[in-house]
């Protein structure tokens, strides 16, 4: 018996449209290039510290404004210039409301990972830090619609105790040490005094296709970081604390977040 003869076009067409197929780009392939093309951003910081306050209500959180979070890999540590003793308890540059507010702020880290989620917390924290509010911390629960329940066992239980302890390893293994706080880390090099320029560095650092449109109007920084002049937005060692407000300084907040409207 002789077998039927296939078509002679089957073989051509099959070949053709493997090799279109092998041209496109799987979705999931994408999504892990743009994924690996973020740059990562760290913020070491302490929740009272009057210039990490500012920076994140009036500076960072402008990068969920204007897009430039789609290229970012963002890391918040709140430990900041803490200290823990040989018997394992730590103690804070602001005292004992400091280390409250940083362990409820790793908390919210820990009990909801999405970046969106706890950075709308902290960051209503935060202002209620340069608003010099900040003991009514707890209305930002109430405010976000969030449960409270899993930041509040957190923070009065050993857990919150052992996530302040592994951001203390975290700050304490920075290289070179941070020195101050804010101390802003973009894509492992800190930016020292010029950290209010981060934008730009990401920018520079980021190696996607599709850069976001806002790093089309920023220059790239302008000097080698070793030679930055030293500017007034950090905290070395200041004792008691003043939170000045963006209104004491003749200014309004460059960034609003959109949290409901009870806050304004």
């Amino acid at each position: 018996m002789i077998a039927p003869r296939r078509p002679r076009f089957l073989l051509p067409v099959v070949l053709v449209l493997l090799a279109a197929g092998a041209l496109l780009p799987l979705p999931a392939a994408a999504a892990e290039e743009e994924a690996a093309a973020k740059v990562s951003l760290e913020l070491y910081y302490e929740s009272l510290c009057p210039f990490c306050s500012r920076f994140m209500v009036n500076r960072l959180a402008g990068i969920f404004e204007d897009g430039l979070i789609e290229a970012v890999d963002l890391r918040l540590v709140p430990y900041g210039n803490a200290r823990v003793g040989s018997n394992g308890d730590i103690s804070c540059q602001h005292g004992p409301y400091e280390c409250l507010l940083n362990t409820v702020e790793a908390c919210a880290i820990d009990a909801w990972p999405d970046l969106d989620v706890h950075f709308r917390f902290i960051y209503c924290v935060e202002d209620l830090v340069v608003k010099r509010q900040y003991k009514s911390w707890d209305s930002c629960f109430q405010k976000l619609g969030l449960d409270p329940k899993p930041v509040t066992e957190c923070y009065k239980n050993e857990k919150g105790h052992k996530l302040e302890l592994k951001y203390a390893n975290q700050t304490d293994a920075l290289v070179p040490p941070h020195r101050y706080v804010p101390w802003v880390v973009v894509d492992g090099q800190p930016l020292l005094e010029d950290y209010e320029n981060f934008e730009a560095y990401i920018c520079k650092a980021y190696k996607g296709t599709s850069p976001p449109k806002v790093c089309e109007g920023l220059v790239h920084p302008p000097m080698a970081l070793e030679t930055v002049v030293a500017r007034n937005g950090v905290t070395y060692n200041s004792g008691g604390i003043k939170l000045a407000t963006a209104e004491d300084e003749g200014r309004d907040s460059k960034i609003k977040m959109r949290l409901p409207d009870d806050d304004n």
